[in-house]
């Protein structure tokens, strides 16, 4: 017979589930066992009659998987319950064994937001089986599928840029690769698509999207890790109301159509000197007590951030992107180097709940403005061209004015589901000293390997 999800089952019909069992309770005539799958669970009921049925619920034990033939059920008035199919359960006619399981190592069917992480990332996939894990990264798969269905009804394309490409020293640490072909050479993992989707609206594509994972070492904290996903969108002929009206226009379909509730539309827009003044700090928390109660999103613009800021050094360096363009009012300073602390730049952050949920800008599609950025960052133009050459040769070749966002998936499914850690809604998440999950790295490589890529370790500074 073939299978039916456990959410797909229906009275007076016969079934056959598979899944893990979750609870087995024996009361002598009866045998209750709790069965789940990746859509639900249910009870079933082994009766008396169904002799070789019961001599196998006798030994089974908490998430073996089985599989199960019988009818389905109406409860009895007295002993439904309020829960997924809480009026059904299976009279098991057949049990066979799947898959026997040894004891876990903490129990999956409480919270195990308690069990030491260490343990709990060693066994992530056995803590992926609790049904809030298993809700978290169901919440993350459906938040990504409304995101990609409105924005292929907004005419984006969906395109993949590369995982190796080169390192580039703003922002964060890269991860870098070694070169086999390239003794001595590099590869870096993306911090960001960046380059690459501007360089896409050179290419006329207009309207860009993808869900890019980008690699950043950094300092872990609870809401950061080494790796994210983000719905990364670039987008032509637009000012920065466009695209605070298109993202807002996005993640008030998607997340209203997730049955979440909105505190404000349309969503305020915060300059950032008026965040600093009444919240001192650039994200905020807009909600009353109430509304967290509640689970109400607040979600804010903020707006009109300073370019530049000052390094330790005394250097000037970019707030968030050396590619954003400056407010047309600030254009000239840039470009005369004039007035740099009061530098505006057409850069935007999308707050929601206390999180940065997203940021972006407009972007300089003007090498003058690029190179002039640089210049203020104390690069000389043989070091801009050595690190963006290929940007400023691709502008000689007509580029639109663009702009566009990237939303930290992670961080936007941590204000839904109200988790506090990023690794409550990621997979297979890093420990915070950035061991991986279940597997061991970082490791050391082979005497082989080593020599493969032509790599030798310092054992004096390792």
């Amino acid at each position: 017979m073939k299978r039916t999800h456990i959410e797909d089952l229906q009275k007076g019909e016969e079934a056959t589930i598979k899944g893990w069992v979750n609870i087995r309770r024996d009361h002598g005539k009866l045998i209750f066992i709790d069965l789940r799958d990746a859509t639900g669970r249910v009870q079933m009921v082994v009766l008396p009659e169904h002799k070789e049925a019961g001599k196998i619920a006798e030994t089974i034990r908490p998430e073996w998987i089985i599989e199960v033939e019988g009818v389905v059920n109406e409860r009895p008035e007295k002993m439904r319950k309020d829960e997924q199919n809480g009026d059904i359960e299976i009279e098991a006619k057949k049990i066979t064994v799947i898959s026997e399981a040894e004891t876990p190592p903490f129990e999956i069917s409480e919270n195990t937001g308690e069990i030491n992480e260490e343990t709990r990332l060693k066994y992530r996939y056995l803590d992926l089986r609790s049904e809030r894990m298993q809700k978290n990264i169901k919440v993350r798969s459906e938040f990504i599928q409304k995101c990609r269905e409105y924005l292929f009804k907004q005419k984006f394309t969906e395109i993949e840029t590369p995982i190796l490409t080169e390192s580039t020293p703003e922002g964060s640490r890269d991860f870098v690769v070694p070169a086999r072909l390239h003794p001595g050479k590099f590869y870096a993992l993306p911090q960001s698509p960046q380059q690459y989707k501007q360089l896409l609206m050179v290419a006329g594509f207009e309207r860009y999207f993808q869900l890019a994972r980008a690699v950043r070492d950094e300092d872990l904290r609870a809401d950061r890790g080494f790796e994210h996903t983000q719905v990364d969108i670039e987008t032509s002929f637009v000012n920065q109301s466009d695209v605070l009206d298109l993202i807002e226009g996005m993640m008030v379909e998607v997340v209203e159509s997730m049955g979440y509730t909105i505190k404000e539309k349309p969503f305020p827009r915060i300059t950032y000197k008026e965040a600093m003044e009444k919240y001192g700090a650039d994200k905020f928390d807009l909600r009353t007590e109430e509304d967290k109660e509640k689970g109400i999103l607040a979600y804010a613009w903020v707006v009109d951030f300073p370019f530049f800021e000052k390094t330790d050094s005394g250097k000037w360096t970019f707030s968030h992107n050396p590619f954003s363009m400056p407010k047309e009012e600030h254009i000239e300073d840039l470009l005369k180097g004039e007035n740099i602390e009061n530098i505006i730049t057409q850069q935007y952050d999308l707050v929601c709940n206390g999180f940065e949920s997203g940021g972006g800008s407009i972007r300089s599609h003007r090498t003058d403005v690029l190179k002039a950025v640089y210049k203020v960052m104390g690069y000389s133009e043989e070091e801009t061209e050595e690190r963006i050459g290929h940007m400023l040769e691709a502008f000689k070749y007509g580029v639109p004015p663009h702009g566009g966002i990237a939303l930290g998936v992670e961080r936007n499914i941590m204000n839904l589901t109200n988790e506090s850690y990023l690794r409550e809604v990621q997979s297979f998440p890093m420990t915070r000293g950035g061991q991986t999950s279940v597997m061991k790295a970082p490791k050391e490589l082979t005497p082989e390997q080593l020599a493969e890529l032509h790599l030798r370790i310092d054992k004096e500074n390792k």
